[in-house]
């Protein structure tokens, strides 16, 4: 028994040595802590490689989405983003509402040269809808290497559907917006055109293309969205009356060209402008170069007598010259190897509105000479009649005047020789003298007195501005404005025959005749100037203004005071009254 247990203990100790020192059991033990670390640093080696392996990738592509974002553009075809060709402009209305320029929506003819399989059958095929296609200019297109090529701009629904019918492959349709112009050539000059790709090219769509539309357009942050219209100012039915009067003028004058506006001597606002020949803006090719000539904003011409106007505003103005002065016009003026004469000479002393009255360009000529050589080129800088004019509409002319005022320049330039400036600018300034002496800048947009009051400069004094009324009145009834009067409307204005520069010397054969004029002129609210440019009379002779551009005036007041909100008045200071119907 004592052996027994003696033999246990023993196992019991032996037991207990083995399992400290880790023999046997420590070898498993390692064996198994030394495989837990191999596979945990594994697992964190194909974890690191898998991250790295995808911050390169993303890398990659990152590098390259960064090189082309900053690489130059390469043109691949003549194909713009879709966004782009489907943007919307928006619509122009007059100041009633009426729609002057929308757009509708179109398709284009597109190929892909690629997928062209003979291109002589296809320019046959489309020849059967198309006859007027150029068939090497197409056949070009269709053996190109690009991927795309235009065909035809534009095409009508009926034009899609036919080309539809006949099944070619390699060949497509793009959505696109055309721009239409409802009135066609009514205010062409105005409302301006786009391009093929919707983009202004003149007048108010180019206006509206630099205040922010071709710069989005450019970024494609335009949408097909319909956009906010534009209102003008001008009064689409006074337009047309105004441009009819002008092509039925050219007609019975046989002249070169004419043009009018109808201008808010208060407020600055076109009524009404335009410019003949003109075009139509849905075809402005159509037009010529003729045409496309703005003659009122951009164009330059010699005013003639109307400057007339000016020179007794600025004598007045002074101070120098009163109401009551007289001008010693018996005798022609010699200066410079030129003589200076009336065309209607009196022959004898005259008044200041007898100078206006029979325009006489000895009178007018010695006002100027009071006033000054300085004070003469001051006075019209400060009407604006010798800087360029800013308004909204791009096409404006800067006017011409010679390079060093001498006193030859200042006695023509007072009758209305020697300085060149735009009939529109010529009509700004004659508001300056009928609406209390305050010159404001022209706008095709509209705008109210309170407005336009903040905008306008004082450029002569209330009482010149009285006076200057009061000789447009009395010309009106006793001069050479006679012929512009309308019954209850009070017209008053003043004529300009200007001799035309033929061959480098003035031809009396040729004139460029013009018409200032104001109206109900006791308190005038519209300023209309017309002018009309070589007209001929049945025996081929010389018209004068009296004779043309103050006839037209008259029609064109006539036919558009009513609407224009004017009410006749009769009698002494509108006393009497209309009573027979």
């Amino acid at each position: 028994m004592a052996f027994l247990s003696r033999i246990m203990v023993l196992k019991s100790r032996a037991h207990f040595s083995a399992g400290a020192n880790g023999i046997r059991a420590g070898s498993a033990g390692a064996k198994f802590e030394g495989s837990r670390k191999r596979k945990a640093t594994q697992a964190r080696t194909r974890i690191g490689l898998i991250m790295v392996a995808f911050v390169a990738f993303y890398g990659v592509i990152g590098a390259r989405l960064t090189y082309y974002g900053l690489r130059e553009p390469e043109t691949t075809s003549s194909i713009m983003p879709a966004d782009r060709l489907m943007a919307s402009r928006p619509d122009i209305l007059d100041r009633n509402g009426e729609v002057l320029a929308t757009d509708i929506r179109t398709v284009s003819l597109f190929a892909e040269p690629h997928k062209i399989v003979d291109a002589d059958e296809v320019i046959e095929k489309l020849r059967t809808v198309l006859p007027d296609i150029d068939a090497k200019q197409i056949y070009g297109k269709l053996r190109s290497n690009s991927r795309f090529q235009w065909l035809r701009r534009q095409l009508t629904p009926k034009q899609q559907s036919e080309i539809l019918a006949l099944g070619i492959p390699g060949i497509g349709f793009r959505p696109e917006k055309r721009r239409f112009y409802p009135g066609g050539a009514t205010a062409a000059h105005i409302v301006g055109y786009v391009n093929i790709d919707n983009r202004g090219v003149a007048g108010m769509e180019r206006y509206i293309d630099s205040q922010g539309l071709a710069d989005l357009a450019a970024v494609g942050m335009t949408s097909s969205q319909p956009l906010e219209p534009v209102k003008l100012s001008i009064d689409v039915r006074v337009q047309a009356i105004l441009r009819d009067v002008l092509t039925s003028s050219i007609t019975k004058f046989k002249a070169k060209g004419a043009g009018g506006v109808v201008l808010d001597a208060h407020t600055g606002e076109i009524l009404a402008m335009s410019s003949v020949p003109d075009f139509d803006p849905n075809d402005p090719a159509a037009g010529g170069e003729e045409g496309w000539l703005n003659r009122m904003s951009n164009g330059t011409f010699e005013m003639g007598s109307t400057f007339k106007s000016f020179t007794l505003a600025m004598a007045l103005d002074s101070g120098k010259v009163k109401m009551t002065d007289s001008f010693d016009a018996r005798y022609p003026i010699k200066i410079g190897g030129f003589t200076i004469k009336d065309f209607h000479g009196k022959g004898r002393f005259l008044t200041v509105p007898e100078v206006f009255q029979y325009s006489s360009n000895i009178g007018t000529a010695k006002m100027a000479d009071v006033v000054g050589i300085d004070g003469h080129k001051a006075f019209l800088t400060k009407l604006g009649l010798l800087t360029r004019m800013q308004t909204e509409l791009p096409e404006v002319a800067m006017p011409s005047q010679p390079r060093e005022w001498k006193k030859i320049n200042s006695v023509t330039i007072s009758f209305g020789h020697g300085v060149s400036t735009t009939p529109l600018q010529t009509a700004v300034a004659g508001a300056a003298l009928v609406n209390g002496g305050k010159l404001i800048e022209p706008t095709f947009l509209p705008r109210n007195e309170v407005q336009a009051e903040s905008a306008a400069t004082q450029v002569i004094k209330p009482t010149t501005s009285d006076n200057m009324r009061w000789l447009f009145e009395w010309n009106g009834v006793n001069g050479s404005g006679k012929n512009a009067l309308v019954p209850g409307f009070d017209v008053g204005g003043k004529t300009g025959t200007a001799d035309k520069v033929i061959n480098g010397r003035y031809n009396h054969d040729h004139n460029f005749n013009a018409f200032l004029a104001a109206f109900p002129i006791y308190h005038p609210k519209y300023v209309v100037l017309t002018f009309i440019d070589d007209p001929r009379s049945e025996t081929d002779r010389a018209v004068l203004a009296g004779n043309s551009a103050a006839p037209m005036v008259k029609e064109i007041i006539s036919r558009s005071a009513a609407i224009l909100g004017v009410k006749p008045r009769f009698g002494e200071n509108g006393s009497a009254m209309l009573v027979s119907y």
